[in-house]
């Protein structure tokens, strides 16, 4: 049995743990509801931009932008966005698994798949993973604070390079989509080329042609973009909000298994202190009675 210094240390160690798990869900619980609010301000506007690009390209030819055609099943490139920091549960293991049996899978045919991870943690899972192509790393790049829409614009610009280029035949976004703060949902979405929405309810016959000033490539060059940063600052929000729920509720865990383990703890020691008095008194009694 461990002695009472040993359990005594212990359990203060527990206890330690235990105020870093509380604070750290504290944090995660301020920074979820300012997360929370982004999201929430942001989809309406993304869904409406999808919808609308969606329609487009059901309008245009191909041949009217790079970024409506319609390619081969040569090269994907996956955009996968994790954390840099861990201690949330599930949240990077789930989207990253996720991402690895599509690759795996390859359900749409393609060639080659490669990945471009944001995020150390879904670099360090899949980078251990054999036929994983990673073709860049991008780390600490979401920062700690509130997301900006600078990122988002970056990595937009970089993926209409590599599409109009011709490098990649089309472009997925996967990430951590918030539903609640217990719950997110990894999901894979399409993003280059724009396809189709499912089709209107009037049909295809009774579409109407928009009217471009001043002119379709020119407006198509402003929209399709912007389009691309449009989604990939959604699903950094997306991610941002579902971290900051899942280190809440894994740090909530946590402080709930300290607790109990303190109290597993402090009975142990009450009764190795109790057991180690019985001793001394019976070492008392047997000499008194030895003097006797």
């Amino acid at each position: 049995m461990p002695s009472l210094k040993a359990i005594k240390k212990r359990i203060s160690s527990v206890k330690n743990t235990r105020q870093i798990t509380k604070a750290m869900k504290m944090v995660s619980a301020a920074k979820l509801r300012r997360a929370q609010e982004a999201v929430v301000a942001a989809r309406p506007y993304a869904d409406k931009v999808q919808q609308v690009l969606a329609s487009l390209a059901r309008r245009e030819d191909q041949e009217a932008h790079p970024l409506l055609a319609q390619r081969g099943k040569g090269k994907a490139l996956i955009v996968l966005v994790t954390s840099d920091r861990g201690l949330c549960g599930g949240f990077n293991a789930n989207v990253s698994k996720t991402v690895e049996r599509h690759v795996r899978a390859n359900p749409d045919g393609y060639e080659q798949i490669d990945l471009l991870l944001i995020g150390r943690k879904g670099n360090d899972y899949l980078k251990r993973r054999p036929g994983m192509t990673i073709f860049k790393v991008y780390e600490n790049f979401l920062g700690t604070g509130q997301v900006s829409y600078a990122p988002a614009s970056l990595i937009g610009k970089e993926l209409v390079e590599l599409f109009e280029n011709a490098q990649y035949d089309a472009v997925f976004l996967a990430y951590n989509a918030f539903r609640s703060a217990i719950s997110q949902e990894p999901r894979i979405v399409p993003l280059l080329p724009v396809v189709a929405d499912g089709g209107d309810e009037a049909g295809d016959e009774h579409l109407t042609d928009y009217l471009y000033e001043p002119s379709a490539s020119a407006v198509l060059d402003q929209l399709l973009p912007k389009y691309v940063e449009v989604q990939i600052f959604r699903a950094f929000l997306e991610s941002v909000a579902s971290e900051h729920g899942a280190r809440m509720s894994a740090m909530d865990s946590a402080s709930k298994n300290a607790s109990e383990m303190i109290g597993k703890l402090t009975l142990q020691y009450n009764r190795a202190r109790q057991a180690a008095i019985t001793k001394e008194l019976m070492e008392i009694i047997s000499g008194a009675e030895a003097i006797k």
